[in-house]
């Protein structure tokens, strides 16, 4: 799960972390007035999104007066911000971030990402801050520096202050930094984080090493117990099939494809999407219904694949363990009766209660096309998506 800037500079706040002065606001009138508190000269008005590069796409302005205020925050609101992260259908701006614009010395680039590889928290430094760290490792890979944090102990003070000399810091910058460093790394470990990027981290006239700009990515499997990060969640910023599918704990992902799939199991959602691509067509989504899905939760998927217009079939592939092909079997025929579904259906079922299964599909009256294997319905699936398969 993904939070806006405002929300990790609180979440960091609250470790320690030193952040420029900052107000949320939902309307211009609220922006004004954010401004008038923060006190100053001069602020940045920071479209809020998931996503990043928002700078280059127009969605940071500097401001030096309450009307410039009014009128950046009165442009960014109710827009979609298209940047190379979000794809051309943009996000949309619900909110703006007012932030006292305090003058810095420097830029510099730091990082926290859980490395699944070597198991361990890898912390990312560079002095090229403002730059995108793919950027830095083609363009300067040498100016990337890294630590692997050993779990057992923690990020030690001592590789702290390493990283904030090899920033090239005078004394009394690195006892900021290292102090940074270290909350921040608190912050990521205590919230279950998965990445926390901090870009730029500058370095202040007055020598404070303080978060200009946040991104924080969190584990969803470990919400249940981050109350505080769970109420930070912001539906707008998904694909609405996304957000409903999470409110039915289906695992949806949408794709550009015009085969929409419906799988159990993440690995043979992946292998059918696969097998499609072999069979020459293109899946419209990632979609796991898990583990027990009653008809009930079936006929949600289902629902959730035909509202992509582009979808031209629908594969349903089914291993039953934990499953049983009669309920999926039940929610097919289900879902088939309430909703106008007017693309050709595939199914392969196969495992626990298999023949009832099938017996279920035969005795409904439902137009569809069964298949034995996987590569017989990605096949078929493919076909039918062309218009050369039709249902009997």
């Amino acid at each position: 799960m993904d939070v806006h800037e405002y929300q990790a500079k609180e979440l960091l706040g609250s470790f320690g972390v030193p952040v420029a002065k900052g107000a949320v606001a939902f309307s211009p009138d609220q922006a004004v007035y954010a401004a008038t508190e923060l006190g100053g000269w001069s602020w940045a008005v920071k479209a809020q999104i998931h996503a990043g590069a928002r700078g280059k796409a127009g969605g940071i302005k500097i401001c030096k007066t309450y009307h410039e205020v009014r009128e950046a925050a009165q442009e960014l609101l109710g827009k979609r911000l298209v940047t190379h992260q979000t794809g051309p259908e943009g996000k949309p701006v619900q909110r703006v971030y007012i932030e006292a614009a305090e003058p810095f010395e420097r830029e510099l680039y730091l990082g926290f990402v859980l490395d699944r590889k070597a198991e361990r928290i890898r912390v990312i430094a560079s002095q090229e801050g403002g730059m995108e760290i793919e950027e830095i490792a083609k363009t300067n890979p040498e100016a990337i520096l890294q630590v692997i944090v050993e779990p057992a102990v923690g990020l030690q003070s001592f590789q702290a202050r390493e990283l904030a000399f090899q920033l090239g810091l005078s004394i009394k910058q690195a006892q900021s930094c290292v102090s940074t460093i270290i909350n921040a790394y608190r912050a990521f470990r205590d919230s279950d984080a998965q990445m926390l990027e901090i870009n730029p981290l500058v370095v202040s006239k007055d020598d404070r090493v303080l978060a200009l700009d946040a991104k924080m990515s969190f584990d969803d499997n470990a919400l249940f117990r981050r109350h505080n990060v769970a109420d930070m969640y912001d539906p707008s910023q998904q694909d609405p099939r996304e957000a409903q599918a999470a409110e039915h704990n289906l695992n949806y992902i949408g794709l550009d494809g015009n085969i929409g799939c419906i799988v159990n199991g993440a690995g043979l959602a992946m292998a059918t999407m696969d097998m499609i691509k072999h069979a020459g067509g293109s899946p419209a989504n990632f979609l796991d219904v898990g583990g027990g899905a009653s008809p009930d939760r079936i006929e949600t998927a289902m629902k959730l694949v035909v509202s992509d217009s582009n979808v031209k079939a629908i594969l349903v592939n089914i291993f039953a363990g934990i499953n049983r092909c009669d309920w999926v079997a039940k929610g097919v025929v289900q879902a088939c009766k309430n909703l106008d579904i007017k693309v050709p259906l595939v199914v392969r079922l196969a495992g626990t209660n298999v023949e009832e299964g099938r017996k279920i599909l035969e005795e409904s009256g439902v137009k569809l096309i069964t298949a034995e294997t996987l590569a017989d319905a990605a096949e078929k699936a493919v076909q039918a998506s062309q218009g050369k398969l039709q249902a009997a």
